[in-house]
């Protein structure tokens, strides 16, 4: 309607303007009227034309814009009665659940009528069945009481003297009885008390990884040919008094071939001889100036070598708040040795072999450990006083302010001292299984290990055996068989023949366990 009336509005503009020029110019364009007034109406039908088409084309948006409209408010009542007939199946649904809820409950309750009425039912049955033994009690008392008058009449006893012999004969059959479990039970302590120390014992030794002794020796320093041992010596035997008044150390050069021995008490003066001499070999230059020098520098090397020794020892075994003097005196442990076993490697394995046992008997583990490490401190002094080592260890220990258990159990492990904690003794016992375990002392490497080849070629030599593996230092023995030649029942029969024989042929420390391993196999190859 707006565009109609702009149509409307421009052709009256148009006729306006043209009556006014009209009236403008009729004197003077008379001749041209005609022309002006019909470009006019051609402009004013261009005009009409094109507003005409406007107004189509705002007719046709008005109508696109409603129908999406239209559309638009169909999909949202469509969504909104899709959402009401969910929610009305939903509501039937939930209608159509309490209905069958209301119908349980409805049998639930009857149920419970039921079973109410039952009670009601059962409760007055017991009811006259508790008159009914009640009446019952009241005959027996009577009864009671006819025969005891009776008893007291034949036996011509009252009750409280039948009682009082009653009482007396139980007691001494009581103490009787009580003597012999007493003394069962006291010997089944015993035996199992022996049962569990070796258990403990056993199951401790078992859990630590150790290694066999090192076997030693005198010092032997290799040269690469006899035309150093001249240098060594030096003109006249300068050179090998300075080295040996530096050291300490004798130092032997005989007739054996590219060697030279070291030979003195101190471990410790020994490797830094060894060292010394390794430096000076290397560079060339031997005098005595360069020997002091070099002899020097060896020690500050070995000194620090054995501090650092000391506290990674103290750190892989978790003790902390040790004293800086005995972390140099542990690490000093590396070069002593004590009937061929290494003392330091003897002390480790000592603490844990501690922490084990205190941990399997409920004591502290920490505590242990560290007494275990510190039990043969006194064997690495810096002095050497006339005293037992385990006594030198405890004074060691108390003054550098190690708590007094520790300090009685490292001076104790020998008896020295009285034992006073149960630290003592666990301390003593570890010491004891280090140094006896086997691979450890009094048994060179080669012994050892020909004990573990017999016990091997021992159980091969029995038809049907494949493998044999000797392990837990030569304490068990695994024996594998083939299934298809030694039957299940016959390898009980294999292991006591195996036992056997080991205990008549073969000499070795505590027992051997024989383990016979029989399996089934199946092997399939994918091609």
């Amino acid at each position: 309607m707006d565009t109609v009336i702009w149509i409307v509005i421009a052709v009256a503009a148009a006729i306006v303007g043209f009556a006014v020029a009209l009236w403008y110019t009729k004197s003077s364009a008379t001749s041209s009227a005609g022309l002006i007034l019909e470009e006019a109406k051609k402009e004013a039908e261009v005009l009409k034309e094109k507003k005409i088409l406007e107004a189509k084309e705002e007719e046709i948006k008005i109508i696109n814009d409603a129908e999406r409209s239209a559309n638009q408010r169909l999909q949202k009542v469509q969504s909104a009665e899709a959402r009401a007939r969910q929610r009305e199946l939903q509501l039937n649904q939930q209608q159509g659940d309490q209905a069958r809820r209301k119908k349980e409950l409805d049998n639930f309750q009857k149920g419970l009528d039921a079973r109410a009425d039952e009670l009601q039912g059962r409760e007055m049955a017991l009811e006259e069945r508790q008159e009914a033994l009640t009446l019952r009690e009241v005959e027996l008392e009577n009864e009671e009481k006819k025969a005891r008058v009776e008893l007291e009449k034949i036996s011509g006893l009252s009750a409280e003297e039948a009682k009082e012999k009653l009482i007396e004969g139980l007691k001494a059959e009581a103490r009787t009885a009580a003597a012999g479990y007493i003394n069962d039970i006291m010997d089944e302590a015993k035996i199992s008390s022996n049962k569990e120390a070796k258990r403990i014992v056993i199951q401790s030794i078992q859990r630590v990884a150790t290694e066999t002794a090192v076997e030693n020796s005198v010092t032997v320093f290799h040269i690469d040919n006899d035309e150093i041992k001249g240098r060594i010596i030096g003109r006249e035997g300068r050179n090998i008094r300075a080295l040996e008044a530096a050291t300490g150390i004798e130092i032997i050069v005989d007739d054996t071939p590219e060697a030279i021995v070291l030979s003195g008490f101190d471990p410790v003066r020994r490797e830094i001889a060894r060292l010394a001499l390794h430096q000076l070999v290397t560079d060339g230059r031997i005098h005595p100036a360069r020997i002091e020098e070099v002899v020097a520098k060896v020690t500050r090397q070995v000194e620090e070598e054995i501090v650092e020794t000391g506290k990674r020892t103290v750190i892989d075994l978790g003790i902390h708040g040790l004293h800086p003097e005995l972390i140099r005196l542990v690490g000093k442990m590396k070069y002593r040795s004590s009937y061929g076993q290494n003392l330091l490697q003897h002390s480790r394995e000592t603490a844990n072999l501690c922490a084990v046992m205190a941990s399997e008997l409920g004591l502290n583990p920490k505590k242990a450990r560290r007494a275990g490490l510190l039990h043969d401190i006194g064997k690495v002094p810096d002095d050497e006083p006339e005293l037992p080592h385990a006594i030198i260890g405890m004074k060691l220990a108390e003054k550098y302010k190690e708590k007094p258990d520790i300090c009685n159990a490292i001076g104790a492990h020998h008896d020295e001292v009285e034992q006073e904690s149960l630290l003592a003794p666990i301390v003593q016992v570890c010491d004891a299984i280090s140094g006896a375990r086997p691979g450890a002392r009094r048994e060179i490497v080669e012994a050892y290990i020909k004990r573990l080849n017999d016990l091997e070629q021992l159980a091969l030599s029995y038809p049907g055996v494949i493998k044999t593996y000797a392990i837990q230092a030569g304490r068990e023995l695994r024996v594998i068989v083939g299934t298809d030649k030694i039957s299940d029942a016959e390898t009980e029969t294999l292991s006591q023949e195996i036992a056997r024989r080991i205990q008549d042929e073969l000499t070795y420390p505590g027992q051997v366990k024989i383990t016979v391993i029989r399996e089934t196999r199946a092997v399939a190859y994918a091609k």
